[in-house]
């Protein structure tokens, strides 16, 4: 959370608990979602406040978690009757294990991240969550009468406000969807309030794939062709036993570790995708497939502007793009970002060897000819 925004609630809590009672509607969402995952379901809520809606996942048979970055709310959580498991922990950072969580929600504290933040925020939620495992969630809404309908992807402190000094992020549905999307969740649904409410009520169910891993202002966001079923079932990127791309990556300078994506993603590097979908090969993809994800790529590319693209593979390229393509440096990027295209480092590439990956890792490092 940002922490002007979370001095203000350790500070203010009793203040900011007596001004307020539960959502109607976010009890409605929260006891659907505890029904549809059936008793004894471990379900956090994040940023969880004083626990109102804990209390309410608890009573309807759930095994509910409690989270909040402020220990002023969760001595409140811990005041209650029969109170829930309180943790203390911040959502851009999840103290949870991988797929521990059966399902989760968060109503009002996203939108307290900056912009920035929020696709690492929401990856740490693929990992705390199981394959099937389902959210729900609120994000402010950026054509809504409180941003004066400007939409798009904004930040803000708002001023007129009984708490003031608060950051709120906006965001459009479309850019919401595409979130979720590159955070590894389907069959994602977004609702609006009537007269365009302040807020976004987003659903979704936990994928089989892997989350982007990336942030702005990265120095290198890797694109691979699509990540192998060991890869989504581990959520290492790149897993499969025999793949060169973390040694390479080492080797180079590139990565501080083998096989941890976050540490790649604080030095700088970001790990994505053509495709979503996982499979035991990048053979069993169609041309349709990568078409989309192209797409998927530009938006995302355009919006966080990593300094330099690589892609790792040529067939996702060589089929929506230029079946003649080389390994190199491509002519005129991609997304107005320099882009470089190196053979793929699965183990099953027998064309190329370590040492020939290093090399790729270490041109793409010292940036296109001329962009110096």
């Amino acid at each position: 959370m940002d922490a002007k925004t979370h001095r203000r609630y350790e500070r203010d809590a009793q203040e900011w608990i007596a001004a307020r009672t539960p959502s109607p509607r976010n009890l409605r969402r929260a006891a659907r979602l505890a029904k549809s995952l059936g008793p004894g379901a471990r379900i956090a809520d994040l940023g969880c406040g004083p626990g109102w809606y804990a209390n309410s996942l608890g009573r309807r048979g759930a095994n509910a978690v409690a989270l909040d970055a402020a220990a002023a709310m969760l001595r409140a959580v811990r005041s209650a009757a029969s109170p829930p498991e309180a943790v203390r922990g911040d959502v851009k950072a999840l103290p949870f294990g991988r797929g521990v969580l059966d399902g989760a929600i968060a109503y009002n504290v996203y939108q307290h991240l900056p912009v920035a933040d929020l696709p690492v925020a929401l990856a740490h939620l693929h990992h705390a969550v199981r394959v099937g495992g389902k959210i729900d969630f609120t994000l402010s809404d950026s054509t809504s009468d409180a941003a004066n309908h400007r939409g798009g992807v904004f930040q803000m402190r708002l001023q007129e406000d009984a708490f003031p000094d608060r950051l709120f992020s906006f965001f459009s549905e479309d850019h919401a969807r595409r979130l979720l999307a590159g955070a590894g969740f389907e069959n994602v649904r977004i609702d609006h309030a009537r007269k365009r409410h302040f807020w976004l009520w987003i659903s979704g169910t936990r994928a089989h794939t892997l989350p982007d891993y990336i942030r702005p202002r990265l120095q290198i966001l890797f694109c691979g062709l699509n990540p192998s079923l060991r890869s989504a079932e581990t959520g290492v990127p790149y897993g499969r036993p025999g793949n060169r791309f973390w040694p390479a990556a080492t080797r180079a300078g590139l990565c501080p570790r083998e096989r941890d994506p976050w540490a790649a993603l604080e030095a700088g590097i970001g790990i994505t995708d053509f495709v979503k979908r996982p499979t035991r090969g990048a053979s069993d993809l169609d041309r349709s497939e990568y078409a989309i994800g192209l797409e998927r790529l530009r938006d995302c590319i355009l919006f966080y502007r990593p300094k330099t693209v690589c892609f790792v593979g040529l067939d996702g390229w060589r089929r929506t793009v230029d079946r003649r393509a080389r390994e190199g440096w491509i002519d005129g990027g991609f997304a107005g970002r320099p882009a470089y295209l190196m053979p793929s480092t699965s183990g099953l590439n027998a064309h190329c060897d370590l040492g020939g990956f290093v090399q790729h890792f270490r041109r793409v490092m010292r940036g296109a000819p001329g962009s110096r």
